[in-house]
């Protein structure tokens, strides 16, 4: 794992989408897609609406009836978090795309941090944009969210031994045909489980994972995703994954010890 240096590195490999997963969203989509478009031109948007009941699928059907570089992929019934980012890759991979990003629909993630993203890619497998390393920060976020937040990523550090100060970051950028060897078939993450989850396959894999800081602000409009299953479901994967992490590094440990007796 390595933080960005202050002078960015090559580019990305391009093209490059930016995926969107909705639900609800309508009070916000319209300022994230037109933010994006007017950061970074040259990318591409995809909106992944879970049938949203507000409208917001049809709202994100205008924005890409009014340009060429939005997209929307309508999923029939609300599945998740995981669910929406890995149909949003099955759709860039069968496109020809090399870049994906990952980025909240509201507002919480700033598009003129998507340069710097992208750019960080040109040494990395998988760039995150970082809360919780020099120059990140949080804004406007109640104690108790950001204590939650902070805990999450102190314990699942502890018990995957990761060197990710942002392992539940949810604006990130990933090289598609590195997702290809990190067997996605194989992920079942519903929540924010699924950004620990791709993190830790990252790093089995022996990914490069640079981190970006930003300023990550809380939502514009609407009512956070986050609820006690999502939480529930970190939780119980992280300690199912770490505990199979550390019988593994124990019984290796073992083997060693018995060989060098």
């Amino acid at each position: 794992m390595s933080t960005t240096p202050d002078r960015p590195g090559p580019s990305a490999p391009g093209p490059a989408l930016v995926a969107v997963p909705t639900f609800n969203e309508r009070d916000n989509l319209e300022h994230t897609v037109e933010a994006a478009r007017r950061s970074c031109p040259e990318i591409d948007i995809l909106v992944v609406d879970d049938n949203s009941p507000d409208g917001t699928g049809e709202l994100a059907d205008a924005l890409a009836a009014g340009d060429d570089r939005v997209h929307v992929l309508h999923r029939p019934e609300k599945r998740g978090l995981g669910a929406a980012y890995l149909a949003a890759f099955d759709w860039a991979a069968e496109r020809g795309y090399r870049t994906v990003v990952e980025m909240d629909a509201d507002g919480s993630h700033d598009p003129a941090d998507l340069p710097r993203l992208l750019a960080a890619l040109g040494d990395a497998e998988v760039a995150i944009g970082s809360r919780y390393i020099p120059g990140g920060r949080v804004r406007n976020w109640p104690l108790h969210r950001l204590a939650l937040s902070r805990g999450a990523g102190m314990y699942t550090r502890l018990m995957l031994g990761l060197d990710v100060q942002d392992v539940t970051a949810g604006y990130r950028a990933y090289r598609l045909d590195a997702l290809d060897k990190l067997d996605l078939g194989t992920v079942t993450s519903v929540g924010y489980c699924f950004q620990i989850d791709l993190t830790w396959r990252a790093v089995k894999a022996g990914f490069t994972i640079t981190e970006v800081p930003i300023t990550f602000t809380e939502r514009r409009a609407g009512a956070s995703k986050m609820n006690r299953s999502i939480t529930v479901e970190a939780l119980r994967n992280v300690t199912r994954w770490g505990l199979v992490h550390r019988s593994r590094q124990l019984r290796n440990a073992f083997r060693r010890g018995r060989i060098e007796a």
